[in-house]
């Protein structure tokens, strides 16, 4: 059956503001370092007062991954909720210019919230601290799920990071319900090791209910697992799910497909800055599956990218993603 989108994802619609701090600024202002934790508006706008420079970007975590697979030539759809406000028009007019549909209705200039932004805060280490006001992103619900679209994909991308929210919950169980009407595949990304705490049983419900393809890093999928043991942690959730796409940081990824288990290398390059890494691996991990790749070139498809949005200060890859993958010989 022929499709008109290779992937549509859903999850937060948010601006990212990416800034470089030192170690005693994430201690004297109360940021624990290395997660994503959700602030209020009054705290966004706080956090915003103390920074001097700042880079802004769109983002939002399955938003970075649709719009490289947009870059890649993909044909891609997000469905994630703004505001009729400035930086819901900058994000809705990012998708544009990558050609890739963004057909969730923004809310209206009138509500009391705003469109959601995630202040980053990266340490020289590279690793990065996020503060995420939610806004407009918190809102999306069933309503905003366009089954007719989602039954003419062929992929369907959920972030984890909206499982913050009945709404966002109903909505996805509505999206991989329209899925398996229509045999449509479902991936899912565990986001974060905090997310996977609050919500790891609503998870499980998901993953049961119908999703194909688990996205996840080593510590989402040892508390998911609820172990500190990789390999029983791949062999419990390989159970329950077709596919896992584990990455391992400078160690790579590893995939379990059943009994089967298939190890990459990561590339070698300077880190300046973690943010996106998953999103950039899950990239190129589908695009290689929608190319019908075996999974062990989709792995090292998703290491190459994550290597390159990993080189520099965005959650949005400045790089050619179609030309590194032809210069390391994946394409």
């Amino acid at each position: 059956m022929s499709r008109n989108l290779d992937v549509v994802g859903i999850g937060n619609a948010l601006v990212d503001i990416l800034t470089h701090v030192e170690e005693d600024f994430l201690v004297c202002h109360g940021i624990e370092k290395g997660i994503m934790q959700l602030v209020n508006l009054d705290r966004a706008a706080e956090l915003y007062g103390l920074i001097e420079h700042a880079d802004r970007a769109c983002g939002g975590s399955a938003a970075n991954t649709v719009a490289s697979l947009a870059g890649m030539g993909m044909r891609t759809a997000f469905i994630g909720k703004t505001k009729e406000d400035d930086l819901g028009r900058v994000f809705t007019a990012d998708f544009a210019r990558l050609n890739a549909i963004c057909p969730t209705q923004p809310a209206p200039a009138s509500v009391g919230f705003e469109t959601g932004r995630c202040t980053i805060l990266v340490t020289p280490d590279g690793e990065r601290s996020m503060n995420t006001y939610l806004g407009a992103a918190e809102h999306l619900g069933p309503d905003d799920i366009d089954e007719a679209m989602i039954e003419n994909s062929d992929w369907v991308y959920l972030e984890g990071y909206r499982f913050d929210g009945a709404e966002g919950q109903e909505a996805f169980h509505k999206a991989v319900h329209s899925c398996r009407r229509a045999g449509v595949k479902s991936a899912l990304t565990l986001s974060d090791p905090f997310c996977v705490f609050r919500h790891r049983a609503g998870f499980l419900d998901l993953i049961e209910e119908g999703i194909d393809l688990l996205f996840c890093n080593r510590a989402e999928l040892l508390a998911m697992a609820q172990t500190d043991d990789l390999d029983l942690a791949l062999n419990e959730t390989s159970d329950l799910v077709d596919i896992v796409a584990c990455t391992l940081a400078q160690d790579g990824a590893i995939v379990a497909r059943g009994n089967q288990r298939m190890s990459v290398p990561a590339y070698d390059v300077q880190l300046v800055d973690a943010t996106g890494a998953g999103d950039l691996f899950a990239a190129g991990f589908l695009f290689g599956l929608i190319r019908d790749m075996d999974l062990t070139r989709c792995a090292e498809l998703g290491c190459a990218a994550a290597a390159e949005i990993v080189s520099q200060m965005s959650a949005r890859c400045d790089a050619d993603l179609m030309t590194r993958f032809r210069a390391y010989g994946l394409i």
